[in-house]
């Protein structure tokens, strides 16, 4: 599948690695939805990338929010890939410092956005996409979930982030064997260390320190490296059910 003239929703797309994934998609010639909360930059972001951009408010573990980015989607044609971006973290341990359990409150809002709306969107998105007359390929659609290095080796702090992120890691060839009859693929980018505004917030010399921690390129990963993986998984039609690290190699510490 190629990405010149096919519609794409981002999800999370008004910053970090969902607005770098709009943006690349835009110009490869895809007209493209973005999808965040209300109080995001997403209709700044959009009215920013141009015409073949369009921003819609909401949540993606709501059916009502996904359903009408979807139909304003179809309203320029066949929705062909859906890249899910949007995520969310809290840092907590299973006890604290005073051997009191954790909230179970932020432990099951941080798997309901994460992994709660990222199968949301997967279902949605997969009934929009039965619907379509194959392409060339044969595909009908894409969708490409993200989770993270963490669901593999979660550190000390991360058990919800590390939870949700490693069901996502659970859901994805499932999800491909399940959908394959319909011609829609189903793929999980697991990326490693990138620079996103999360990580603008700290020094540089942390951010130094966290670049020189990958093995090669011992940097930051760039935004628009974890877009060229979508595109790549998009317009590669054997790439299916998989989970790729994309991380220089690294791996995680206990801490």
């Amino acid at each position: 599948m190629q990405i010149d003239g096919i519609v794409a929703l981002v999800t999370g797309g008004a910053s970090g690695l969902g607005r770098a994934t709009a943006q690349r998609f835009l110009n490869g010639g895809a007209r493209v939805v973005i999808v965040d909360l209300p109080s995001s930059q997403g209709a700044a972001v959009a009215t920013e990338m141009g015409l073949a951009a369009r921003f819609v408010a909401g949540d993606v573990t709501s059916e009502d929010d996904m359903n009408a980015a979807i139909g304003i989607a179809q309203d320029w044609g066949a929705l062909r890939a859906t890249l899910h971006c949007a995520g969310r973290g809290h840092t907590m341990r299973i006890l604290d410092r005073d051997g009191n359990p954790g909230s179970l409150e932020a432990y099951e809002g941080v798997i309901r956005t994460n992994l709660v709306g990222s199968f949301n969107v997967l279902r949605l998105s997969a009934a929009a996409m039965a619907r379509n007359e194959p392409m060339a390929d044969g595909d009908r659609g894409v969708v490409v979930m993200t989770a993270s290095i963490a669901a593999f080796e979660g550190q000390i702090g991360q058990i919800p982030y590390a939870s949700s992120k490693a069901g996502i890691v659970g859901m994805t060839l499932v999800a491909a064997r399940d959908l394959a009859a319909r011609a829609i693929r189903v793929c999980t980018i697991a990326p490693g260390i990138f620079d996103t505004p999360l990580l603008a917030r700290l020094s540089e010399d942390v951010r130094t320190s966290l670049g020189r921690s990958v093995p090669y390129p011992s940097r930051l990963g760039h935004p628009d490296e974890f877009a060229l993986m979508m595109q790549q998984i998009v317009e590669n039609p054997m790439l299916n059910g998989e989970t790729i690290r994309l991380d220089g190699g690294l791996r995680m510490s206990p801490r």
